[in-house]
């Protein structure tokens, strides 16, 4: 199936320009890692965007949780991206109607869609979340993830929620580029929906919340996932970031050439 293709494959065929922008830049700097800093102060954030960057695929902000937050914040994330060659991707979890979430996306004080590669959805709204999301993101060349299914013990993303999850993907591929969810989505050779994984943990098996986690050979050869989402693993320590920015990329690396190997 074409998910065990190679990045550089997808990126190829992929009808999706988000898609293919993160497929040829996996590719080009040889990582499947993102790194989740989830950290509520301007100068932590800037501090590990920067020391990551060369190691990472896509940097996972949650914006709102910065307690200084401010324009030149998002400017200084920006040009990191630039420098270091990664993708932005607020997590925001839109959860309203339409015409609500268009202007959370576009307007108000964190303006997502003016620096953020990509976003994501929950779909219990319905459809109109896409619609809303997809006339401010579409444009700008912006891409959607859907939650399809969570790594906290107890998610209710299962079931009939994840199966039309991902129907509603396959109505709206010119936006929608794929899933946070645990395992690959696709279901014909027709279909490549980029599935990142959160949960991904080389050392622990959970923690005091209820997350749950996997190692990179999980997600990525047991699930058929594509890209690893990685928080504390990598910053817990702030003397040992890079070191372990580089052991995540490498793990997630590994088990993808792993699996390209076992489906050639």
């Amino acid at each position: 199936m074409n998910t065990y293709k190679t990045y550089a494959e997808r990126a190829a065929r992929h009808p999706n320009a988000c898609a293919r922008s993160l497929f040829e830049l996996m590719e080009r700097k040889k990582t499947n890692l993102s790194v989740a800093a989830d950290v509520t102060t301007k100068k932590e954030l800037l501090a590990i965007a920067d020391a990551v960057g060369p190691y990472v695929c896509v940097l996972k902000t949650h914006i709102d949780i910065v307690e200084d937050f401010d324009q030149d914040l998002a400017d200084q994330l920006v040009e990191l991206a630039k420098k270091h060659d990664f993708l932005l991707f607020e997590d925001r979890k839109f959860a309203d109607i339409g015409n609500t979430v268009k202007h959370q996306y576009g307007k108000g004080v964190y303006k997502i869609a003016s620096w953020s590669h990509i976003t994501n959805a929950h779909t219990v709204p319905g459809e109109g979340i896409i619609s809303g999301l997809r006339e401010v993101g579409l444009p700008l060349g912006r891409g959607l993830l859907l939650l399809a299914e969570m790594s906290s013990k107890g998610a209710l993303t299962q079931g009939s929620y994840t199966t039309e999850s991902v129907a509603m993907a396959r109505r709206n591929q010119d936006f929608v580029f794929g899933f946070i969810a645990q395992h690959k989505m696709n279901e014909s050779d027709d279909e490549d929906f980029v599935v990142m994984a959160p949960g991904v943990g080389l050392d622990v098996t959970g923690d005091s919340l209820g997350q749950q986690y996997r190692t990179p050979y999980q997600v990525i050869v047991e699930s058929g996932c594509d890209v690893i989402i990685v928080g504390r693993g990598v910053y817990g320590k702030p003397d040992q970031v890079e070191a372990q920015a580089t052991r995540y990329r490498e793990a997630g690396w590994n088990a993808y050439l792993e699996r390209v190997r076992q489906h050639q």
